[in-house]
């Protein structure tokens, strides 16, 4: 088997998943970011769109568990959206102690021209749709892999 730099020395920036995943992390928000903006929306509240185009309506819990979200995070996301007019909050017939989110018209009407982010975002990184479905399966398992550790950490 190879020796590798990590072998001699684990302590190397450049050889940190931490680091890799944070610096790619701020370089494609960054681009999500300039194509968002003329949308209105910052990434995180676009996750609580897309979120709401698939599977609207949604309880809040379960918008905080399909995007991996405390409610304090979440709740801030959820009153911007709101008082941007895109979302509405209603409270279910059946339980009236749960809210369910749902967009509005104008959130409808904005999807129309969100369809145009994942291909203007495609094109800015300029990578291949393969090398991009790999890197989204990798980062899926990462992500359960890191999951189950916490809880098993718990």
């Amino acid at each position: 088997m190879e020796s590798t730099a990590f072998d001699e020395n684990p302590l190397l920036l450049e050889s940190q998943v931490c680091f890799a995943l944070a610096v790619a992390n701020r370089s494609v928000l960054k681009i999500y970011r300039r194509i968002l903006e003329p949308l209105g929306l910052t990434h995180p509240q676009y996750l609580v769109m897309l979120a709401l185009w698939e599977h609207a309506p949604l309880p809040v819990k379960e918008i905080g568990k399909l995007l991996q979200l405390d409610s304090a995070t979440l709740s801030p996301l959820l009153k911007r959206l709101e008082t941007a007019g895109l979302i509405e909050r209603r409270r279910r017939d059946d339980d009236e102690r749960s809210v369910d989110i749902v967009f509005t018209d104008a959130g409808a009407d904005l999807r129309t021209q969100a369809l145009e982010v994942p291909g203007q975002v495609v094109a800015a990184l300029g990578v291949s749709l393969d090398d991009l479905g790999e890197l989204h399966d990798v980062l899926t398992r990462v992500n359960a892999a890191a999951l189950a550790a916490e809880a098993a950490a718990v």
